[in-house]
C-alpha cells in the first residue's frame, strides 16, 4: 500500500483527533499532500499542503478547526482536527500529487491509494 492513513476513531462533538499519512514506497518531499474525506453522500477535499513552501489550503467547512502539516523527514503528513462536529464523520484519505493545492482538493476524482482511516463524530 503506497500510503497508510491512521489516527481515526470515535469522537464526541468538540473533541480532537490527529490523523497521520505515511508513505512507504516513495518520497513525499516533492509532492503536494491533500486530505479527502468520503461519506455515503459525498467526497470532499478537506485540506492540502504544498511541497516547497508549505502553503496550506482548507475547505470552508474546516477552516479554523483543522490544521494540516507535514514532516518530510518522516515522510508523513498530518491533519489535526479540533472542534469536531458530526458533519466531519467520514473516511479520510490522503493523496499526493503535483497538482496545485486548490485545484487538487477541488478537482481530484482519482482513486485513493490507501485504505483510509474512519472518523465518527457522535454523541
Amino acid at each position: 500500500v503506497p500510503v497508510v492513513e491512521s489516527g481515526g476513531g470515535l469522537a464526541q462533538p468538540g473533541d480532537s483527533l490527529r490523523l497521520s499519512c505515511t508513505a512507504s514506497a516513495f518520497t513525499l518531499i516533492y509532492s503536494n499532500i491533500a486530505w479527502f474525506r468520503e461519506s455515503p453522500a459525498k467526497r470532499e477535499g478537506v485540506s492540502c499542503i504544498s511541497s516547497q513552501h508549505g502553503q496550506t489550503v482548507y475547505a470552508d467547512s474546516v477552516k479554523g478547526r483543522f490544521t494540516i502539516s507535514r514532516d518530510d523527514a518522516k515522510n508523513s503528513a498530518y491533519l489535526q482536527m479540533n472542534s469536531l462536529v458530526p458533519e466531519d464523520t467520514g473516511r479520510y484519505y490522503c493523496v499526493t500529487d503535483f497538482t496545485e493545492c486548490s485545484k487538487l482538493i477541488n478537482e481530484y476524482r482519482g482513486e485513493f491509494w490507501g485504505q483510509g482511516t474512519s472518523v465518527t463524530v457522535s454523541q
